[in-house]
């Protein structure tokens, strides 16, 4: 962290405060998708208990249903399952915004983030100070 704040223009500032609101949404999506994929998981395995159930209750119909339609399938509708929803948002989008975020910070800030709530900072105490 540089010592200082580097200068920049009102515009330069508030694109940098927009960038940065950005990736704290994303990162909140991130924990969304993280309690989607874990929720996800802990209902297929109580359909999986409900398979074992069924079954030991003479109902092998539903039960094979449950074993051959629904614990195999994805939940998004192409097969595909909740980690790899996951993997994809982190491996093939999220990298890509915070390289880029970083790139920005270190062109137009000195590689400085939170530049606006840096400047707050010092304003308010220096405003505690006088």
């Amino acid at each position: 962290m540089a010592s200082d704040i580097p200068e920049l223009t009102d515009d330069e500032e508030t694109a940098l405060h927009e960038l940065e609101l950005g990736i704290e949404g994303l990162r909140k999506a991130h924990g969304y998708l993280v309690h989607f994929h874990h929720a996800t998981g802990r209902a297929m395995n109580h359909l999986q208990a409900a398979e074992s159930n069924l079954r030991e209750a003479g109902h092998d119909e539903f039960a094979d249903h449950i074993r051959d339609e629904i614990l195999p399938s994805g939940v998004l509708g192409d097969d595909r399952w909740t980690y790899e929803l996951l993997e994809t948002f982190e491996e093939e989008f999220f990298e890509d915004v915070l390289a880029f975020e970083q790139a920005v910070c270190e062109s137009v800030a000195e590689g400085e983030r939170h530049v606006k709530e840096r400047r707050q900072q010092r304003r308010w105490r220096k405003r505690a100070r006088d």
